[in-house]
């Protein structure tokens, strides 16, 4: 990944240019994505690894350990080299392995960001994300705890997660929204509204889930001979396709194999033909 070619690049809020194939960090985490990863120096690793490939955006979340990703990301990458963004979240609490339960209220995403800050090392974090939409919470008291925390110098940019086309409108009048992360690749579009909002309003829209875990390894039709054509692995042609989408996609593929990152790495490399879209359905 060399040069800062715009098609490989994203500006997020105005300030924070990065490219556009970032890396997701909730699978450096143990089963479940709970406790410590079994291989706590294959972990590090990985994640120096990252940054040595020029990968300078990294998604993380509380959530995700708990606290072990942030911790880890600290122990790896601290003091951070210049130009390296890293993304958390708040709002999910973990009763237990593979267990996810929202809370959105005010005064916990102000602890839950002052814990960020103190695992992540940092005074303020670039990109604090809404982590979901909680039922019991009004939306408009969850972003207004992110905007005090903006004005207190806290965080960067507010982001949000897990939203459909209404509620980002919504988010967006409350405050500056500068990006979106939700679950879309090839196989599930069904999020197509909000990123064709993201697109149209210049949001960084970052897909999770952006090989659908393994549910396009079988490829067929379409998918296949595009794949073949590009000598390309089933993920490498997932990761190229969100990179075409649009140019406000940025994919953050995670893994916990140093192999399976250099070869999501390379799918940046692959360029879609408006045909080969056309073909594959968009």
């Amino acid at each position: 990944m060399t040069g800062r070619d715009s098609a490989k690049t994203i500006t997020i809020g105005g300030d924070l240019t990065v490219n556009r194939l970032g890396f997701g960090a909730m699978r450096i985490t143990g089963r479940g994505i709970w406790g410590d990863p079994p291989d706590r120096a294959g972990a590090v690793a990985l994640l120096r690894r990252v940054v040595e490939r020029g990968v300078d955006f990294i998604d993380t979340a509380d959530s995700y350990g708990p606290n072990v990703s942030e911790e880890l990301i600290a122990e790896a990458l601290h003091p951070y080299p210049k130009g390296l963004v890293i993304a958390t979240k708040g709002g999910l609490t973990r009763p237990g392995p593979d267990s996810w339960r929202a809370n959105c209220r005010p005064a916990h995403l102000r602890e839950a960001c002052d814990g960020s800050l103190k695992r992540l090392r940092v005074e303020r974090i670039d990109l604090y994300q809404l982590h979901t939409i909680d039922a019991a919470v009004p939306l408009a008291e969850s972003i207004a705890a992110l905007v005090e925390l903006q004005r207190a110098g806290k965080i960067r940019h507010i982001g949000i997660s897990n939203v459909n086309a209404a509620q980002l409108a919504e988010a967006q009048k409350l405050a500056t929204i500068v990006s979106v992360q939700n679950r879309y690749n090839l196989d599930d579009r069904a999020h197509d509204k909000v990123l064709d909002a993201c697109t149209r309003d210049g949001l960084a829209f970052l897909p999770w889930y952006p090989l659908a875990a393994g549910s396009l390894a079988q490829p067929k039709g379409a998918f296949r001979d595009v794949a073949q054509r590009h000598h390309a692995t089933p993920t490498q042609l997932a990761l190229a396709w969100l990179l075409r989408r649009s140019p406000v996609t940025l994919p953050i593929p995670g893994t916990s194999s140093i192999a399976h990152f250099e070869e999501n790495l390379a799918a940046q490399d692959i360029l879609l033909s408006d045909e080969e879209m056309a073909a594959l359905g968009r």
